[in-house]
């Protein structure tokens, strides 16, 4: 069986990474295509040892930064590339329209491994908010508009959805109107030593908008608590230099860590901070209860389905500076087991996702 494996593009590692890499360790001789591949970034040295191909947007200069603002060329992207002697394609989607390749002879099967439809399109928040200019507003609703026909055309054409959890599979079958199987992403960590818990609380994200920073931020320099947060800014950086004069100093910074390192920090943090409105599953909740460290997290979205409220973290639906102090003070009168956690996050393994995955594409493949 010949598979190819499909992703927006590699720039960044999170969490949609973290599964195409598993998703390249179940099928080892696929080859991975994308819209395009920075090699000076942390993501490629994820996949270097694994044949990638770009399509012709890689060779724009400035490629990562015009992604955003050229949206509107993802069809001819994706149209460029030709999968026929494929066998299986398997697409890793988020926001840039990965999926619906097929053309009319076609005979390959096309799973799409839906991490969310496009938030951008379907009224979410998005880290960037361009939208508050008004020339950047009138240009979005027209791409926009032309992009969500789209979208729900070559949505059709994919032959199986799998989404990475039950939030996702709700916006597939309110989206696109297609139903879909719920396969939650891998969560592994390198084994490190058991280390005594610190003084501090702990956020793993890309330095961008809409992932709660700027609230945490907020409630650290109030409330005057110890706050690390791990991750390089990404986008326009507008909202590293907000966070960087909202701290005064009082936060630290971390930027982007290896795994290791990660791991120990994970091990080392009184609670982690999942503070994003609407995630749509949020892979660092589970690697926080992974390491035995508790989380607090926003009641909403995908959180709802790993967190578990009293037992493994906090879930709080106040979602406010004031009501993640709330949230921050319950935890604080909390005694957790560490096995409850584990137990946990035990559920998403990275051994039960690669049976998962193998199960359903035999099932699919006859």
């Amino acid at each position: 069986m010949k598979v190819a494996i499909v992703h927006d593009y590699i720039k960044e590692f999170g969490g949609a990474e973290r599964v195409l890499r598993v998703l390249s360790d179940i099928y080892p001789d696929a080859p991975i295509y994308t819209a395009f591949c920075d090699k000076n970034s942390s993501a490629f040295a994820h996949f270097k040892d694994k044949k990638i191909v770009t399509s012709w947007f890689n060779y724009f200069p400035f490629k990562g930064k015009l992604a955003s603002p050229l949206r509107f060329l993802t069809p001819f992207i994706w149209t460029s590339f030709n999968f026929k002697d494929f066998d299986l394609v398997i697409s890793s989607a988020s926001w840039f329209l990965t999926k619906g390749f097929k053309k009319k002879n076609d005979k390959f099967i096309e799973i799409c491994y839906c991490h969310t439809p496009p938030r951008w399109l379907y009224g979410y928040i998005n880290s960037v908010h361009f939208q508050k200019y008004t020339l950047v507003k009138i240009y979005a609703l027209i791409v926009g508009h032309i992009l969500r026909i789209y979208d729900f055309k070559q949505a059709q054409k994919v032959d199986f959805f799998i989404a990475n959890s039950d939030e996702v599979a709700k916006r597939i079958k309110k989206f696109y109107r297609r139903d879909s199987t719920i396969i939650y992403p891998p969560v592994s960590l390198p084994k490190v030593e058991d280390l005594p818990k610190q003084d501090f609380y702990f956020i793993v994200s890309r330095i961008v908008g809409a992932k709660g920073l700027e609230m945490a931020v907020e409630a650290s320099v109030r409330q005057g608590f110890n706050l690390k947060i791990a991750g390089a800014p990404a986008g326009y950086y507008f909202e590293y230099n907000k966070l960087l004069e909202k701290a005064k100093g009082k936060v630290e910074f971390l930027g982007q860590v290896n795994d290791e390192e990660l791991a120990k920090l994970y091990k080392s943090a009184k609670a982690f901070l999942a503070l994003s409105k609407d995630e749509d599953f949020g892979i660092t909740p589970v690697e926080a209860m992974l390491s035995g460290t508790p989380v607090i997290a926003f009641n909403g979205g995908g959180y709802k389905e790993t967190v578990i409220d009293g037992k493994t973290g906090v879930l709080f639906d106040n979602y406010s500076v004031e009501g993640l102090i709330e949230a921050i003070r319950k935890f604080e009168k909390m005694k957790l087991n560490k096995n409850d956690l584990t137990n946990q996050a035990s559920k998403f393994s990275k051994e039960r996702f690669k049976k998962e995955i193998k199960e359903f594409v035999s099932s699919k493949i006859k």
